[in-house]
């Protein structure tokens, strides 16, 4: 995948620039007073952040609460006002553009429900032109990096170029813990194909509960992520949306306290020596796994041969069973995770399985 967009990099727009990066405030605007309430805490710790909040929320369900309207625009330029905090909304359709702007939003986002939908998308896009104000756009739903790459650069050709990716995690068939699986593989696959590309982890949409918040959180940045945009909110527990995954001001305070902010660059030359060193011992000990695997493709089409001149069928369910239990209890041993050789021997089996299959079909 290529991607090349045309990037302003953050210090020239936010000279106050600092990693993380933070976006921090409730997910929905509610009233006048949980907004002021809480975007007083948050500038009390952090003066440099971003002010969030939620003005038009796009539900799976109706007779949910759906956001407050076009009054809580209002109730945002007072936060600014009276806190100095910069601003930033979600947008799903080109009339919350043109309200936004006309009411002095500082910075847009654009969901993860709106991000699937190439047509809206380029709506979003096609209002923009012209303006300049700063985008960031959240990977869609479902695990997708083509969609994500496609609605940066539908924004990037508007000529938006002060532009930001939020990694907010997927919906998968098995999460695991969180409630969005982080997938962290994708983002870094967003980033190797354009790393100019400012990137922000959003740990509430992934966790889905404060608990995880701080190990996302941290995951983030030592992933080497830009920033962090966490739902605060003065009184969580009696949040109209997405009650279970916003923090207090405190908490957030906490959270952000307790990171461990590591340098990208290798400014040692002694640490950048030993760094090379076991980086070359990594690409031989890459090159003999890579011939490993190939040696057992070629066994693996051998059994293909074997079952065809047999009449044999493809798929042993019983032996990969019995192969995967041996090898999981020798994985064990030498201290690999299960899920990771789970998910190794999965994609192992598929290729040889495809193989064989090919050699089935006489291909």
């Amino acid at each position: 995948m290529n991607l090349d967009l045309n990037i302003t990099p953050l210090k020239q727009w936010l000279p106050s620039f600092e990693r993380p990066l933070l976006i921090a405030g409730p997910c929905s605007a509610e009233n006048e007073q949980q907004m002021l309430h809480t975007a007083a805490d948050i500038v009390s710790h952090f003066p440099n952040a971003i002010f969030r909040a939620g003005i038009w929320k796009p539900r799976t369900r109706p007779n949910t609460f759906e956001g407050i309207g076009d009054i809580g625009l209002e109730w945002m330029q007072k936060v600014k006002t009276e806190t100095g905090l910069v601003t930033a909304t979600e947008v799903a359709t080109a009339e919350h553009v043109e309200k936004c702007l006309k009411a002095g939003i500082d910075i847009l986002w654009i969901g993860a429900r709106t991000t699937v939908n190439p047509f809206s998308v380029q709506d979003i896009a096609d209002v923009l032109k012209g303006v300049d104000i700063p985008v960031f756009v959240k990977n869609p739903i479902y695990p997708d990096v083509q969609l994500w790459a496609g609605a940066l650069e539908r924004i990037n050709n508007a000529g938006i170029t002060k532009i930001a990716a939020i990694h907010r995690g997927f919906h998968s068939y098995d999460n695991g813990p969180f409630r969005n699986s982080p997938k962290w593989e994708l983002a870094i696959d967003l980033k190797s194909t354009c790393p100019d590309l400012p990137i922000i982890c959003d740990p509430s949409h992934i966790g889905g509960s404060p608990e995880l918040i701080p190990y996302i959180a941290q995951k983030a940045m030592d992933m080497d992520m830009d920033g962090l945009m966490i739902e605060t909110h003065m009184d969580p527990a009696n949040a109209l949306s997405d009650a279970k995954q916003q923090v207090t001001p405190m908490q957030l305070k906490k959270i952000i306290q307790d990171l461990q902010i590591r340098c990208a660059s290798i400014e040692s030359l002694e640490l950048k020596s030993k760094l090379d060193e076991l980086r070359s011992l990594i690409r031989k000990l890459d090159d003999d796994l890579l011939e490993l695997l190939a040696k057992r493709m070629a066994v693996s089409e051998q059994i293909g041969n074997y079952k065809r001149e047999n009449n044999i069928t493809i798929l042993q369910l019983n032996h990969w069973k019995a192969l995967f239990e041996r090898s999981s209890e020798t994985a064990k041993l030498l201290g690999l995770p299960h899920d990771f050789i789970k998910g190794l021997y999965q994609l192992i089996h598929d290729e040889s399985i495809r193989r064989q299959t090919d050699i089935m079909n006489n291909k």
